[in-house]
Formats: structure tokens, sequence, C-alpha cells
């Protein structure tokens, strides 16, 4: 990573300690409960919280061995994070279209589970991304989803890995699951 992609990495963790982490108990969307809480769209719908997170999952997808030419995600913790790496990758000179998985199926026009999906050729190897990851489970949905229409999965990432199953879940069904940041990199000083 260069230079500047260390600075900006800096300065998305200042930026999720901030806005995004609280201590306290609350239950997650997997059920569990938790003494601490990564609200990642405090961050991601920030606007430079969106332009970090975009070039370093930008960078991220662009270092794949395997080409990777969409990249989308589970709305709503997705929605920011495809569209902020689609604008940056056509910024950059890649450009990569973005697409979102619904949580169910449209219930009139097309009754698509995927937004964007025309802006894709069947084969095309997808990122998917996602904001906090706990066990694995909503990406687990969205590779059943995104697979049953005829793409490949290239890349599994989360800006946070809350360090809890969902690298384990992932590796069960074959998928590697990348993260900018561990909590366990989060919380170090």
């Amino acid at each position: 990573m260069s230079k500047d992609l260390n600075q900006m990495r800096q300065r998305l963790k200042e930026l999720l300690l901030t806005k995004s982490y609280r201590e306290g108990r609350i239950k997650l969307t997997s059920g569990k409960e938790s003494d601490f809480y990564i609200d990642g769209k405090q961050t991601t719908l920030d606007p430079e919280g969106a332009y970090l997170c975009g070039m370093l999952l930008y960078d991220l997808i662009c270092a794949q061995e395997e080409k990777i030419t969409a990249v989308g995600g589970m709305t709503l913790g997705a929605d920011p994070l495809v569209t902020a790496v689609s604008i940056v990758s056509f910024q950059e000179g890649g450009p990569l279209p973005a697409f979102i998985v619904r949580k169910e199926p449209k219930s009139h026009g097309t009754e698509n589970y995927i937004e964007g999906k025309e802006n894709l050729t069947e084969g095309t190897k997808v990122a998917l991304l996602e904001d906090v990851v706990t066990t694995g489970g909503t990406l687990l949905k969205v590779i059943e989803r995104v697979r049953s229409q005829g793409f490949g999965i290239g890349l599994v990432a989360t800006i946070v890995d809350r360090q809890e199953g969902g690298v384990e879940a992932l590796a069960a069904h074959g998928y590697k699951l990348l993260s900018l940041f561990t909590r366990e990199e989060l919380l170090a000083s």
C-alpha cells in the first residue's frame, strides 16, 4: 500500500472510531447480543468516509489476481459502498458498474432480486461488499442470489470484520473474506 493509501486507511480508522463505534449492549442483525456496535453507515454515508471506503476498496479489488468487473452487495449496508467504489473506479479509469441485492424480490415490474443487473454480463466476476460482518449470514445470502443469476464471485470484502465467525462461515462455503479492518485492528492504538 502506498503512503497515501496508508494515510487514507488511518483516517478511515479515525472516522470509524468517532462516527461508527459504540460500546454498550445491543442486539445485532444476526440476533446475537454484543457489548459493542459498529454502525458502519454513519461513516459510509459521510462524504469523507464514503470517499475513503471507495478508494481503499477499489485498491483491494484491483489487487486481485482475477479481474473483477462489477461491485455489489445487500441493501442497505452495501449501498453507499458499492456506489463509492463505482464512482472511484470511473475516476481511476477502470469503471465498475454497481448493483444492489434486495432483501426481497421486487413485488412489481421485473420482480428482480438484483438492481443494476442489466449493466452486467453473464459470467461476470463480481466483488461483494458489506460494511460490517459478524456471522457472514448476509454475505452468504448475497452470494447465493448473485450466483443464481449467473455471476461469479471474485472477491468478498468488508470494512470491518467483527471477528465473530464470519470468516469461518464464508470459508466453510469456499470464500475468503478480506477486510479493511478486523475488530482487533480497529481498536488497537
